[in-house]
């Protein structure tokens, strides 16, 4: 089968909408992994309560659990998929806002319910989001429109990891959040705009359907061995790059850097490999296919912790610093492109929702659970040895590649 033309995968109406999946579906998570670190950092609450702010994030790890829900049920506005987008980014919009109102010297359970509740309508957003897209793209272009998806997806990060540091210097913590919830307007405005994708299978006829049919088909396809492997391979692929970036903003303040020497060179460093190695990454995957993506760019992702490695050791230096910030984001960028795609190919159209929503919870096991250690290992052991750690767990995750997507096994 031949290659299809770069120019017709890349300017397409769903590439645009693309954009906007992953603007919207990011925002709410850096808010919680990034900016209210920061914000907790700043206001002198311990390194160990911050580690543990990650539980919060187990939303991320069961919204399999609901996802059958929204794949049953149709909201009476809006369709399927709109529907639900249109309730959970109102609610992700108002939690967000919320969380800047409290004291977390006086209140810091309240912070912490308030996170909660907004991961758990950010989960709910991106359950919507991945069926959506994987119901949208055709088969050629999982690995392209995951990679814009991706790229958008980090670039929200500036939103509340460099313009909300910046703001934070001048303003009160309260009103930086409400201008960082504002945002999620953009994903709303989507919601308007798009419509549901046409000839996709009708909602499931019970919640039993909804529940059962997806597990039973996914493993009665890949076979009980080859399923578990691949379950295996999602948790594990990520688990290093997640561990490392999960204090990245305490990391930089305790090294020295200024909340602006983070905001404008840490994050902006970032910003143009990001976007290269994004949009490179996707034209990548469409002429090698997304097994030979996985290798190269989870090569690429393991060698960029070890950057953390080098900035612990040299200490702060705004240019060694951009160096490493520049290309742990392209290493990452291109792994992660290659990953939700991996996924978004192995999930089934039929039950995109809760198969999706499956997969990606198991991706975010290590980012809930092993990152909410992560502050008393780096206690223990300073953060040079942490990094090093961080590069030696990705190693598992990249040898099971070659039972789930051998180099020359079968291409896209």
């Amino acid at each position: 089968m031949h290659s299809p033309k770069i120019r017709d995968v890349l300017f397409n109406r769903r590439m645009i909408i693309c954009i906007f999946t992953g603007f919207s579906s990011g925002l709410p998570l850096y808010v919680l992994y990034t900016l209210v670190p920061a914000w907790l950092r700043t206001e002198s609450i311990d390194l160990k309560v911050i580690g543990l702010f990650a539980l919060i994030g187990i939303p991320y790890t069961w919204k399999f659990a609901w996802s059958p829900i929204m794949d049953r049920y149709v909201p009476p506005f809006l369709g399927r998929r709109r529907g639900w987008l249109l309730v959970t980014q109102i609610a992700c919009l108002i939690g967000i806002a919320s969380i800047g109102l409290v004291d977390p010297q006086k209140s810091i359970w309240t912070i912490a319910w308030l996170a909660a509740l907004t991961a758990f309508f950010s989960a709910s957003q991106d359950i919507v989001l991945d069926a959506y897209r994987r119901e949208l793209l055709p088969d050629v272009e999982l690995g392209l429109g995951n990679s814009i998806h991706i790229n958008a997806y980090r670039i929200s990060g500036l939103i509340p990891g460099s313009l909300a540091l910046i703001l934070a210097d001048h303003y009160a913590w309260s009103t930086v959040f409400t201008i960082v919830a504002s945002f999620m307007l953009l994903g709303i405005i989507m919601t308007f705009v798009i419509s549901e994708v046409s000839g996709t299978p009708a909602a499931p006829k019970s919640l039993r359907e909804a529940i059962v049919d997806p597990f039973y088909e996914f493993f009665n396809r890949n076979g009980v061995k080859s399923a578990i492997l691949i379950l295996i391979f999602m948790f594990l692929f990520k688990i290093g790059d997640s561990m490392a970036t999960a204090l990245s903003t305490p990391f930089y303040l305790d090294l020295g850097f200024s909340l602006t020497e983070i905001g404008l060179v840490a994050k902006n460093a970032a910003l143009w490999p990001m976007v290269i190695g994004g949009i490179a990454g996707g034209l990548i995957m469409v002429k090698i296919g997304i097994n030979r993506a996985l290798w190269l760019f989870g090569l690429v992702q393991v060698l960029s912790i070890l950057g953390f490695v080098w900035l612990s050791i040299v200490g702060q230096n705004i240019l060694v610093l951009a160096v490493v910030i520049a290309f742990e984001y392209l290493g990452v960028g291109l792994g992660t492109a290659a990953f939700v795609a991996f996924i978004a190919r192995t999930t089934s159209r039929k039950f995109a929702a809760t198969q999706f929503a499956l997969f990606t919870a198991l991706t975010a096991l290590p980012r809930t659970f092993a990152n909410a250690s992560t502050g008393y290992i780096v206690e223990d052991v300073g953060w040079t040895r942490f990094f090093i750690f961080c590069t030696l767990i990705a190693i598992p995750g990249m040898l099971l590649l070659f039972k789930v997507a051998p180099w020359n096994g079968e291409q896209e």
